[in-house]
């Protein structure tokens, strides 16, 4: 099977993130929450070293939620009724966008406080 062009394949990126956007309520949360990061950046003046880490745990926390939401539509495809072990892999995959969420706030209260005070 041949790649397709460069562009088709950015064309398929966006539009699963246009898709996660528009039809899942937690990545829109995300997306308000780096809204939120890019607005006290712009305020607050955060430097670069901060900058760069408050995005970097904003876009690791969205691209988490995207490969947990990519984990459970594959397993709702394949085993559609309910399993406990499908419903231990979906957990495991929410506890992994947990540990990044937990992350991304301890970050917050690191770099933050500095600023405010």
């Amino acid at each position: 099977m041949r790649k397709p062009p460069l562009h088709k394949s950015f064309g398929n990126a966006i539009r699963g993130i246009t898709g996660m956007i528009s039809s899942e309520r937690n990545f829109q949360f995300h997306i308000l929450a780096l809204i939120i990061n890019l607005f006290l950046i712009v305020f607050l003046e955060l430097n670069s070293t901060d900058t760069a880490l408050i995005f970097i745990v904003c876009f690791g926390v969205m691209s988490t939620e995207i490969l947990n939401t990519a984990i459970e539509k594959i397993c709702d495809f394949v085993h559609p009724e309910f399993d406990e072990r499908i419903k231990f892999i979906k957990d495991i995959s929410a506890g992994a966008v947990t540990l990044m969420a937990i992350l991304a706030v301890i970050v917050g209260f690191l770099v933050y406080p500095k600023y405010l005070f």
